[in-house]
């Protein structure tokens, strides 16, 4: 059964005000020459009645719909990522906004279905979201409004909110060269498709520019770069195996993800060598299990919930042009020690 929804008229009625009086107390809207006592009687009014403004009629009005689209891949249902979307949600209900999700799985034809029925709904503007830090191909409805990639980039140049990894390659350096590794450093997770790609991967790259640029200007350089196929722990535990059947050990060992470290740590475990009493591990990501190693895993943290309200703001005020980096955070653990004698 449906009950009778109060009415901008049933407020003002009961206020004891006009319509237009009610309404412009109500929104907020400047110019008003009630008194206090007034706008209270409005607002108590309002909440005897249950009144519920009518989005649908103030859309029409304001030509907006307090609404905005997040279109990602596998954003959603990815556990690291999904501090992407905590992060939106709170920038957007601290501005009143409600955000409608759409997750496409990589589907091209699903994508489309996705944004057509955001647009249909008059949103407000779009984020357009990846789950690794990656250049898109942005769909072409989505170039006509308001539109930030979020953990993205464009070849056209649309605004845009990434991680800063080439400086947190630097991080990861000089927390090394600060305990005093300088000449047996090594790095575990080269992987030249992710770095010579962009469309794969931006964070490869840049984290290795970071890494050998921080290097250079300290006067040394790398002992020891793995190859991997991917970033998993099995990958960094074959790696770290091969590079300790060579001569001279490193002191110390950057990887390229907290994965790659994961099985850094139990190579290390098994050739029975300490963490960092033998060999010092830093890693990216800040991956949840890395507090939960022993020692824990210093590592350098994706800015995800930082980055998502970005991309609200950025959305919002409508000013942004090109890329915007957000610092990466260096979560300092126990798995960074000064080199043995």
């Amino acid at each position: 059964m449906r009950h009778n929804r109060a009415t901008l008229a049933d407020v003002a009625r009961r206020a004891g005000l006009s319509k237009t009086a009610a309404s412009m107390v109500l929104n907020g809207r400047e110019g008003t020459r009630l008194s206090a006592e007034a706008h209270q009687r409005v607002f108590a009014a309002a909440e005897e009645l249950g009144y519920r403004p009518n989005v649908a009629a103030r859309s029409l009005r304001t030509r907006k719909t307090a609404t905005i689209a997040f279109v990602s891949d596998v954003v959603a249902t990815t556990r690291f990522a999904g501090d992407l979307i905590r992060g939106a949600l709170d920038a957007a209900r601290e501005r009143d906004h409600v955000l409608l999700i759409a997750e496409t799985q990589g589907d091209a034809a699903f994508e489309q279905h996705a944004i057509d029925a955001m647009l249909d709904r008059q949103v407000d503007g779009v984020i357009y979201a990846a789950m690794a830090t990656r250049r898109l191909t942005v769909p072409p409805a989505l170039r006509t409004g308001p539109v930030v990639l979020l953990n993205a980039t464009s070849s056209d140049g649309l605004p845009c909110v990434v991680p800063d990894n080439e400086r947190a390659g630097r991080t990861a350096v000089a927390a090394l060269l600060d305990r005093g590794h300088h000449d047996r450093i090594a790095l575990i997770g080269r992987n030249r498709p992710k770095e010579n790609d962009p469309e794969i991967s931006l964070a490869a790259h840049a984290r290795l520019r970071g890494i050998q640029d921080a290097l250079a200007e300290a006067g040394t350089t790398l002992c020891r770069e793995a190859f991997c196929h991917e970033w998993l722990p099995e990958h960094g535990f074959k790696a770290m195996r091969t590079i300790l059947r060579r001569s001279a050990r490193p002191t110390a060992v950057i990887c390229m993800n907290d994965r790659l470290a994961f099985g850094v740590y139990q190579a290390l475990a098994e050739a029975g060598l300490a963490v960092p009493d033998d060999v010092s591990v830093v890693s990216f990501d800040d991956d949840p299990i890395a507090a939960w190693l022993r020692p824990g895993l210093s590592t350098i943290g994706l800015p995800h919930v930082q980055m998502g309200r970005r991309a609200v703001e950025l959305l919002l005020d409508g000013k942004a042009t090109g890329p915007t980096t957000v610092p990466m955070t260096m979560r300092r653990r126990s798995s960074i020690g000064s080199p043995a004698a």
